[in-house]
């Protein structure tokens, strides 16, 4: 078996790395003043990692074709887990979200599952047609999906809905769909939100937009983390205050461990560290979409298409926020924000992507020996 992409690797390697320094950094002093290890979420977080080590090094080595075989069943377990989240007392509510798990002592997010879900789901299908009106496709991946979304939504977790949803019509369009229709429905959906948003979006969720826009308007209420995020961007500066040195993880920006802890890196490591962290990102990506393009089969170039794009825009959007681009979400970090969830399931994919870069190595080699 050829070696996986380097590159890809290492990337990872060095998110995963900056993650761990940036986490005890930004949790330390929370611990400290609650009387806890300064190091607990750390070690909670390397406890994942190695899960997630196993996971990636797994599906690095498992043929990525037989995993269709297993779209149906593990969108199916998804399902039940999201249903017992919402549906049950074993749901755990955090901030009015409830979008945890308790199972066995472990606390799992299951929304996060259902990015890889997903993605399987609607390769397996694309790989012979992109008939969205086909009644098979319906059964076996329409409806699962939109359960699952449905599911999402009502935790309430919009920005996972809007990942999910972006990362199918990127799947779609990808697989040669048609961009009549595309754009049709674009249209159609525009008007529907429109018309729907006081009835769909929660008070909470328009508060937020609101927010975005003019968080001066409540700097001590709805628009405080906005406020703190940006002070933590402009104390950074260039080259940051120093390691460990930051000021608003000691109680001013709240979640800094996880969804604002690129505001601590900005901080810390000034304009430089968030190139670093931007410069890494884009090369995932930019990896994720030549192993595509080199894949031989189509299954596995849209497999390559939705993790690359599903981990790729999460990082956008959560970065999006910290520095305010975007409204508000609770949208982890992949590789680097504090969960468990987040970084099994982001390093399991990856282990795909290793996967699908192994196979085509291999044959590039073998047409290469035969000449």
């Amino acid at each position: 078996m050829s070696a996986p992409d380097k590159v890809l690797l290492i990337t990872v390697a060095f998110l995963v790395i900056i993650g761990f320094m940036a986490i005890f950094s930004a949790s330390a002093p929370k611990c400290i003043e609650e009387g806890g290890q300064p190091a607990q979420f750390l070690l909670k977080q390397m406890l994942c990692f190695v899960v997630g080590f196993i996971g990636l090094k797994f599906f690095s080595t498992y043929d990525y074709k037989k995993l269709a075989d297993w779209n149906v069943i593990f969108a199916g377990i998804v399902i039940v887990l999201l249903v017992l989240v919402d549906l049950t007392p074993l749901g755990v509510t955090v901030n009015g979200a409830k979008r945890w798990i308790n199972l066995l002592g472990f606390q799992l997010q299951p929304s996060e599952f259902a990015k890889p879900a997903v993605v399987l789901l609607l390769a397996t299908i694309f790989r012979k047609d992109t008939d969205l009106f086909k009644q098979s496709n319906w059964t076996s991946a329409y409806i699962p999906i939109l359960v699952m979304i449905g599911l999402i939504f009502i935790q309430p977790n919009l920005s996972m809905v809007i990942l999910l949803i972006l990362t199918s019509v990127v799947m779609y369009l990808c697989a040669g769909g048609s961009l009549k229709l595309f754009f049709s429905a674009l249209g159609a959906g525009i008007v529907s939100i429109a018309v729907a948003a006081k009835v769909l979006i929660k008070p909470y969720q328009m508060q937020r937009i609101t927010t975005w826009q003019h968080p001066e308007l409540d700097p001590q209420g709805a628009g405080y983390n906005i406020i703190q995020s940006m002070i933590a961007f402009a104390s950074g500066g260039l080259t940051g205050v120093g390691y460990g040195g930051s000021i608003q993880k000691l109680s001013y920006l709240p979640e800094c461990h996880t969804d604002f802890i690129f505001a601590i890196i900005a901080e810390e490591l000034g304009w430089v560290g968030c190139v670093l962290i931007i410069g890494l990102f884009w090369t995932l990506i930019h990896r994720g979409f030549i192993i595509s393009s080199r894949c031989p089969d189509m299954f596995g170039k849209l497999l390559a298409i939705g993790i690359t794009f599903s981990i790729g825009f999460q990082a956008f959007a959560n970065m999006s926020v910290a520095s305010s681009l975007f409204p508000t979400t609770g949208v982890p970090l992949p590789f680097i924000s504090y969960g468990g969830s987040s970084l099994i399931v982001s390093m399991s994919m990856i282990g795909v992507l290793l996967n699908i870069s192994r196979k085509r190595i291999k044959k590039i080699r073998n047409a290469e020996n035969a000449q």
